[in-house]
């Protein structure tokens, strides 16, 4: 099926898609911030460019929009029905280079953490960042 948008009005559509500062990265970061974690943003030369860097930790954290990178057995991650095969495969590329990256970051010996934007909804937030914060400084026996 064809697209129903004209291309200059499809290309406005996009731009206005956010990659920095979305509500749920600034939730994650208010959260770290009041927790005591000092961060940096967007660090250009790591693969992927994490959202959030705990250089302290040697932790990077990616909170990935379920649609944009293709969350399994997510509701917000279903394909649109028009150019189903153009999303399809723009949605598969981001997952492989997420992972490509994620596994760079590792052999590099960063710890990475990935969050989703459905763990981030009003019921289950609490729960995912208080996981996030075991996940960074684990617990010594």
């Amino acid at each position: 099926m064809a697209d129903i948008h004209s291309k200059e009005i499809r290309s406005y559509n996009m731009s206005r898609v956010k990659s920095k500062d979305t509500k749920p990265e600034m939730l994650v970061r208010k959260f770290l911030h009041k927790n005591g974690f000092r961060y940096r943003l967007h660090v250009k030369n790591l693969p992927g460019k994490p959202d959030i860097v705990l250089p302290k930790y040697k932790t990077v954290i990616f909170i990935h929009g379920c649609f944009w990178h293709g969350h399994e057995n997510c509701k917000k991650a279903s394909l649109p029905k028009t150019r189903t095969e153009w999303w399809t495969d723009k949605i598969g590329k981001n997952g492989e280079n997420d992972q490509k990256a994620e596994t760079i970051l590792s052999n590099l010996g960063w710890k990475v953490i990935k969050i989703w934007e459905c763990e981030l909804k009003s019921n289950v937030f609490e729960k995912t960042l208080n996981k996030l914060l075991i996940n960074i400084i684990p617990k010594h026996p």
